[in-house]
């Protein structure tokens, strides 16, 4: 049975051929683009689980790629670049990557980045509420839905994952280093940057007021709180 099914975007022909190996190998059902414009065309016409998806490619590079298809999808992407500095991870998340490699990247670490991007916490809390309303704002555990204001919101997996996590845990401060571990895994931790941009992203879509949230605050120096208002405890 398939571990999923993975599209490999590199317009480099032999690492292209070493991920196919090692991804079939593991299971993996794999396709590949030599390009951006070569990905959305092949995402277009088949269903994905996971992009693996080079970011310094030359004509449409990976950020255009993966707003591209992120515009209509919420298939899992981990970007690969060879340039490591936080400015590239927080472009690479603010178009919409889940998660983020640096070449040369060991095999252990590719199929650690592909099992955290594929990683889904189970359907619902054992023994908790399958809804959560707090104000306007209504999250279905179960059906994995976001309204706000009566109207559905989309989200990519990971920004589900990590508002579940929080509204499952109302009114705690959560630090970074336990969020970034119940949501992409145990190998994560000082990833700090992911939340930054995830929730900015979950704060333009859920709060009437980003830069002013009703639910999903900043503590200082420990990590983040989902507010429950009282009304709805």
């Amino acid at each position: 049975m398939s571990q999923g099914k993975i599209l490999i975007v590199d317009d480099d022909p032999q690492i292209r051929r070493v991920m196919r190996t090692t991804l079939v190998v593991q299971g993996y059902e794999v396709a590949d683009a030599r390009s951006g414009e070569e990905a959305v065309e092949k995402f277009r016409e088949g269903k994905y689980d996971l992009l693996l998806l080079d970011m310094n490619m030359s004509g449409m590079d990976g950020i255009a790629t993966c707003r591209e298809i992120r515009s209509t999808s919420d298939v899992a992407i981990v970007m690969l670049t060879v340039r490591d500095s936080e400015k590239d991870k927080v472009a690479a998340l603010d178009a919409g990557a889940d998660d983020y490699v640096t070449k040369p990247f060991s095999t252990p670490e590719l199929l650690a980045r592909v099992r955290a991007a594929l990683r889904r916490l189970p359907t619902s809390p054992e023994g908790g509420p399958h809804v959560v309303r707090s104000g306007e704002l209504e999250v279905d555990l179960q059906a994995r839905r976001v309204r706000v204001r009566g109207n559905s919101i989309r989200l990519t997996p990971k920004e589900f994952e990590l508002l579940r996590y929080l509204v499952s845990h109302p009114n705690v401060p959560v630090p970074h280093m336990k969020l970034l571990q119940a949501v992409w895994g145990p190998d994560y931790g000082e990833e700090v940057e992911y939340l930054r941009v995830f929730i900015n992203q979950l704060r333009k879509k859920i709060e009437a007021d980003p830069s002013n949230p009703q639910f999903l605050v900043t503590e200082p120096w420990v990590g983040y709180r989902f507010v429950m208002s009282s009304d709805d405890k």
